[in-house]
């Protein structure tokens, strides 16, 4: 420890010094000024010797005061050295020693307490005139970490706090702050040192409930209590309020959940309270108002990371010597109050992550600021647009407005912001451009743009326009988020002179044109994301040139041609490197064997082909977390096991692999080989190898035999997609137990036997595909539970029994079933228009009966167009996912529909026993796209308010017993592509409109009595086609008669019968109820004799 005497000596000499320089730069200043006024060298001379004899006058006057410092300086350091070479008292010396018994000091940090003068130990100061100890200190000065029981440094002690501490009676300040007391209380002794102006043990591993005789101590000005998460705990406050003189108060991460409501009260009976934390305490409840605002002292307030649920509290505004809010993240509502623009002298205001603090951004920022620094405001609802009053906040150095609803675009008057040194206005809805030029540059102390901005964000918003050139005037520079917004045009070459850049976000636009080669000159640049664009170009090695910081590369879903030579060494080692649809090959990249840092490799849709190298497997791919050549020509056996590393994901989908299924030899999440050419049977030790696997799919390969039952011991499952191959045998019942499951997928194999009905426990699945089996049995009651489920599809099976109802009322959220190509029978429930999301449905070619459900009017999903794309990706894990799809016949042609299938609406039907008429209530379902119910023995007629299904696409009511005419309303079925109408009983003529006549002679055949259109003429056949006064002579006039006497006959006939049965009501119902059950008899047996006809030359065929 440094001697106070030579201290002050120091400091009094330096004194001197100053005095002394001061006056010899004011005496040649003079000089100057003296040789410059005067342009006569022989008056300059004799003015300067005149000078001299008032300078040497000047330096008497000087060395005089000099003499009369030094000698107050003596007599001061005489009597300091007099009160510092006093001893301390001997019962605080004994005392500091009993104390000293208690710690641990590892590191034997207290050396110095040894000798008789405590005053000269470390740590500790006393009083000039009596020699008691009055400070404390024995804080750790290197708090490393702020873990205590990880932390150590250069003074780190722990122990037992002793009661000797008593007995140094003058104590004022003691300060045992970051040290590692591990988990023992704060001794309730402190509240009787009754001078003590100063606590500090922040930080210190104590624990358990904070003594309230703490609030004994009526002379404490500071007390700082902050502790690790939850480390102390209060269950009241009402002791601070006898802490009158207290100044500071810290309790930061002190467990304040269990104090009551009004512990806002107590720390308001504090007069003189000038700094107030309680961020992270786990307060509760309201502080929008007090009964008396007695806070005029208050300067600091955070109230940050509590739980505080009130409306924003209105007397914040009238604290008017606040220079420091903090209460963010709480859930703070209402308005935000403009009064706090008004504060004169607050400098920084944190209201971030409240959600629902709402305000004018406009109104809001028009206000003074006179002093504001630091604004942030992210995680709200703001709204409105940006003013250009933002400029006149010239004191700003931080301007944060992350995830708002700020609308417009960015004001160009922000360019008076000179001190700006961190703006970001990501995540609201900017829809302008950014501005062509910006304001005020010149009133900044170095005339250029924005001098002190570093970080600029404005990613995730709806920008539009040009990046402008004035980005590349922002030389200090340091982050640049422009991702996702709708930003076009080329990256500006000026870019490249940010010197001080080292990130680079400008992902997810549509920018163009080629990569600037200059961008290869920011030494600096760490991050370079352009990913997600439409550039093009050539890339080569100056591209890189002096990037040799570079750990991430995001180049991906770009047209950029990599051309590089073929003993290219690049001057970076990457971390990511990310190059997807990037043209790479026509082999592997080999400069790709000096990334020896690498941890995140995609090189998807490259155009790589051949093999992997060798080398890759040895030095490479051990230090791979995700690797992804998927989309390649890549070909050959992958190596058995597969050098990965841990918990890595692995993608090599959609390429020419071939051999035996690899494992890898380490436990990894995500493996991908689906759409390959492997071959053999599924590893018997899947399980065991891979017992924490998150997403595995092998589909579209050629994998044979059984399926293991061991794949029920992989319970953090949620995909299996196992589809398209050649399995064998019995689902697994164990895969019931894979409880986290959203995706099962064995679609399309050669499986057999019974649905288990322990698949009912997977109560997260949402996919379950089993079509395109040999599955038989009944749908398993225990598929009740599965409430998650979006997507039931077991087509192409031979299943029988009903169409279970509780499907009505158990799925929920169930959009698409499809039990196509089954044997179920019995009729359709109607309990199925409960699904509000379904839309499609497919239960074609089964053995069902009785009629169409009247409530499928009532399909809510099917009731309105779709209109926007929901891509119906399940099982999402690190940006790979299982993208749902589904098989759907249009006009009896299978069509796969995958990232559009969300858009589709379908009703299929067809081939099944189904009677009665077409439900009127149907043609309420307006989004529908595909109706097909041929097949059938569905009659009557076909009702005119078809026309209600705007959205339809394809009709086929086909090979039915529908009869009547063609309602002419089908023709404003605008999107109508595909009609089939054939072999039913319809009549009359087809309607002639210009939607209509797009349709060929097939779609109305096999109905006798239609005509018009592609069909036959309406006109009489006896005249050849042409109308009768076209044949010449007489003969017209007398055919025109005689068929005007036929059809007087002919009206006599039906009239006279009619108007006998009118007069006469119970024979006038009796008559045509008779008439109409002959004619439908009629109808009946043409189109059984007709259906067996068919099915006779089908079995024939």
């Amino acid at each position: 420890m440094h001697n106070s005497v030579d201290i002050q000596k120091f400091s009094h000499l330096s004194a001197v010094l100053i005095i002394i320089k001061m006056f010899f730069t004011i005496q040649n200043k003079h000089r100057e000024a003296t040789i410059s006024k005067v342009s006569d060298p022989w008056l300059t001379h004799q003015k300067y010797i005149a000078s001299g004899v008032k300078l040497i006058m000047k330096w008497f006057s000087v060395l005089a005061l000099i003499f009369a410092i030094t000698s107050l300086i003596e007599r001061k350091l005489v009597c300091n050295g007099d009160t510092q070479i006093k001893s301390c008292l001997k019962s605080d010396e004994e005392a500091l020693l009993d104390f000293r018994k208690g710690l641990n000091d590892p590191e034997n940090r207290l050396s110095s307490w040894q000798g008789t003068n405590c005053c000269q130990w470390r740590g500790i100061h006393c009083d000039n005139n009596t020699g008691a100890v009055i400070t404390v200190d024995l804080h750790n000065p290197y708090p490393l970490t702020f873990d205590s029981s990880t932390r150590y440094g250069n003074w780190n002690l722990s122990g037992e706090i002793r009661p000797s501490l008593l007995k140094l009676e003058s104590l004022t300040k003691l300060d045992l702050s970051f040290n590692t007391f591990n988990s023992i209380p704060i001794p309730e002794f402190l509240g009787s040192l009754k001078n003590l102006r100063y606590l500090n043990l922040s930080k210190a591993g104590f624990t358990n409930k904070i003594p309230t005789n703490l609030g004994n101590l009526s002379s404490l000005q500071y007390l700082d209590l902050s502790s690790e998460i939850f480390g102390l705990t209060a269950n009241t406050l009402q002791w601070v309020s006898g802490l009158r003189s207290l100044k500071h108060l810290e309790m930061t991460q002190v467990d304040l959940s269990m104090v009551n409501s009004d512990w806002l009260e107590v720390f308001n009976k504090l007069p003189i309270l000038t700094e107030l934390h309680l961020a992270g305490c786990s307060l509760s409840g309201s502080v929008s108002s007090i009964n008396y605002m007695n806070f005029s002292s208050l300067a600091y307030m955070n109230l940050g990371l509590n739980n505080l649920n009130s409306k924003f509290p209105d007397w914040v505004v009238n604290v008017s010597g606040l220079v420091h809010i903090d209460m963010s993240s709480n859930n703070f509502y209402g308005r935000i109050p403009l009064g706090l623009g008004e504060l004169p002298s607050l400098k920084h205001l944190d209201l971030a992550m409240n959600k629902n603090l709402t305000a004018s951004c406009s109104k809001l920022l028009r206000k003074k600021w006179e002093k504001i620094e630091v604004l942030r405001l992210s995680s709200n609802k703001i709204h409105g647009k940006l003013p250009a009053s933002v400029g006149n906040i010239t004191t700003l150095t931080e301007f944060d407005l992350f995830s708002n609803n700020v609308e417009g675009g960015i004001q160009s008057t922000i360019g008076k912001l000179c001190r700006l040194r961190y703006f970001d206005l990501s995540g609201n809805n900017l829809t302008g451009s950014l501005p062509d030029f910006i304001e005020g540059s010149r009133s900044c102390f170095s005339k250029s743009t924005l001098p002190s901005l570093r970080y600029l964000e404005l990613s995730n918003n709806h920008l539009v326009g040009k990046l402008p050139e004035w980005l590349g005037e922002l030389t200090n520079l340091v982050e640049l988020s422009l991702s996702y917004n709708s930003l076009h045009g080329p990256i500006p070459a000026s870019i490249g002179k940010l010197s001080n850049l080292t990130e680079i976000g400008l992902a997810g636009n549509n920018l163009n044109g080629s990569l600037p080669e200059s961008l290869g000159q920011i030494s600096q640049l760490t991050s370079l994301d352009v990913s997600s664009n439409k550039l093009t170009g050539i890339i080569s090695e100056a591209h890189f040139l002096k990037l040799s910081k570079l750990k991430l590369l995001l180049l991906s879903s770009n047209s950029l041609i990599l051309s590089v030579s073929s003993n290219w060494v690049p001057p970076f080692q990457v971390r990511n490197l990310d190059l997807g649809s990037c043209q790479l090959g026509p082999l592997f990249p080999a400069w790709v064997e000096y990334q020896k840092e690498i941890m995140f490799l995609d090189f998807s849709n490259a155009s790589i082909g051949g093999s992997i190298p060798s080398w890759f497997w040895d030095n490479i791919s051990s230090n791979l977390s995700l690797l992804n050549v998927s989309f390649n020509q890549l070909h050959g056996q992958l190596p058995n096991p597969l050098n990965i590393a841990p918990y890595a994901d692995v993608d090599f989908s959609s390429n020419n692999f071939e051999g035996p299924i690899p494992l890898p030899e380490v436990e990894i999440e995500l493996l991908d080989l689906s759409n390959n050419q492997f071959s053999g049977s599924l590893p018997r030790n899947i399980a065991e190898t891979l017992p924490n696997l998150i997403f595995l799919s092998l589909s579209n390969n050629h994998l044979t035999g059984e399926m293991p039952d061991s794949l029920g011991n992989m319970v953090l499952l949620g995909v299996i997609d196992l589809s398209m191959n050649n399995f064998t045998g019995k689902i697994p019942s164990s895969l019931g137990s894979c409880s986290f499951l959203k995706v099962l997928d064995l679609g399309n194999n050669n499986l057999s036997g019974l649905i288990p009905g322990s698949l009912g426990q997977l109560s997260l699945l949402q996919s379950l595909h089993l079509n395109g089996n040999k599955l038989s049995g009944s749908v398993p009651s225990p598929f009740l539970n599965l409430s998650s489920l979006e997507t039931l599809d077991m087509g192409n099976n031979n299943l029988r029994g009903e169409i279970p109802p509780w499907i009505g009322t158990g799925f929920p959220n169930l959009r698409i079933i499809s039990l196509r190509a089954n044997a179920f029978s019995g009729k359709i429930p109607s309990e199925l228009s409960n699904l509000s999301s379904l839309q499609v449905i497919d239960f074609a070619e089964n053995d069902l009966d009785g009629s169409i459900p009247g409530s499928f009017g009532k399909l809510k999903a099917l009731a309105q167009s779709q209109i926007k794309n929901h891509y119906l990706f399940y099982g999402m894990y690190r940006g790979i996912y299982y993208e749902e799809n589904l098989i759907v016949n249009i006009n009896r042609a299978p069509q796969k529909y995958a990232k559009t299938l969300s858009l589709m609406t379908s009703i299929d039907l067809s081939e099944n026993n189904l009677e009665g008429e077409f439900p009127q209530e149907l043609t309420k379902l307006s989004g529908l796209v595909v109706l097909n119910l041929s097949r059938n023995q569905l009659h009557g007629r076909i009702p005119d308010s078809i026309s209600g299904l705007n959205d339809l696409s394809s009709l086929d009511l086909s090979n039915n017993l529908f009869t009547g005419s063609i309602p002419p309303t089908v023709s404003s079925l605008t999107f109508l592509s595909h009609l089939n109408l054939s072999n039913n009983n319809l009549s009359g003529q087809i309607p002639s409109r210009t939607q209509m006549m797009t349709f060929g002679e097939s779609s109305f055949a096999g109905n006798l009595g239609l005509c018009g259109g592609q069909l036959k003429d309406c006109r009489s056949e006896d005249t050849g086609g042409q109308p009768a006064e076209e044949n010449g002579g007489d003969n017209g006039y007398i055919d025109k008669w005689f068929y005007s006497s036929v059809g007087l006959g002919f009206a006599a006939g039906i009239l006279i019968p009619f108007l006998i049965l009118a007069i006469t009501r119970s024979w006038s119902d009796a008559y045509f109820s008779f008439v109409d059950k002959i004619v439908e008899r009629l109808l009946l047996m043409t189109n059984r004799r007709r259906r067996r006809r068919r099915d006779n030359h089908r079995r024939r065929r």
